[in-house]
């Protein structure tokens, strides 16, 4: 399901991961491409912005929870408010929402955990010059812009990729925790305690 809306407000951000954004190179190698896909031609975005509200269905959620490595995605959506820049540039920001169940790292049993990750991006044209992206980037504290493909921006995809980046990698039971195994063995046996038994009393 697809809604658009006119852009009044931005979507809440709260990075409740902790874990710093992906982007560049790094955040492209989330295992999530192709999982959801949601083009939205730049040129089509009007000048006062334009909101999106995405919610997953079942065999997308399916999709994205195989890509990433999850049990389950009961439930997936994200919104965006996209305004346009200079030189066919966009700025992306918005949050994706998630309900996330995985294997406990300790007991192996389902855990279930809720997942909000702050979305915050600028892409500019291949052709935009160097100066005017960095300014872009330095205006907003980000890092340096990412370039546009086919002036489209994916949202589905940049859904997917912050997603990944705000699951828990070690989900935990509650309660759960290692408990390394006492040793019962007496303290004076040690690796050099026959060596000790050989040295003669002075």
């Amino acid at each position: 399901m697809l809604k658009l809306k006119a852009m009044n407000e931005r979507a809440p951000r709260n990075n409740k991961s902790g874990r710093p954004r992906p982007t560049g190179p790094a955040r492209s190698r989330a295992p999530v491409q192709g999982s959801w896909s949601v083009p939205i031609p730049v040129a089509e975005v009007p000048q006062a912005g334009r909101r999106v509200e995405l919610t997953a269905d079942a065999a997308t959620r399916d999709a994205v929870a195989k890509a990433i490595g999850v049990l389950a995605l009961p439930r997936l959506a994200a919104v965006f408010d996209l305004a346009p820049l200079a030189e066919n540039g966009i700025r992306v920001s918005g949050v994706v929402s998630a309900t996330v169940e995985q294997n406990c790292v300790v007991t192996l049993d389902p855990v279930t955990s809720e997942v909000e990750e702050p979305i915050e991006l600028t892409f500019v044209a291949a052709n935009a010059a160097p100066p005017a992206a960095d300014l872009v980037a330095l205006q907003n504290g980000d890092d340096p812009p990412e370039v546009l493909q086919n002036g489209i921006v994916d949202l589905g995809s940049i859904a997917c990729e912050f997603l990944f980046l705000g699951i828990d990698p070690y989900p935990r039971k509650r309660g759960a925790s290692f408990h390394s195994p006492e040793s019962q063995r007496d303290p004076s046996h040690h690796p050099f305690s026959a060596l000790a038994s050989l040295k003669k009393p002075e």
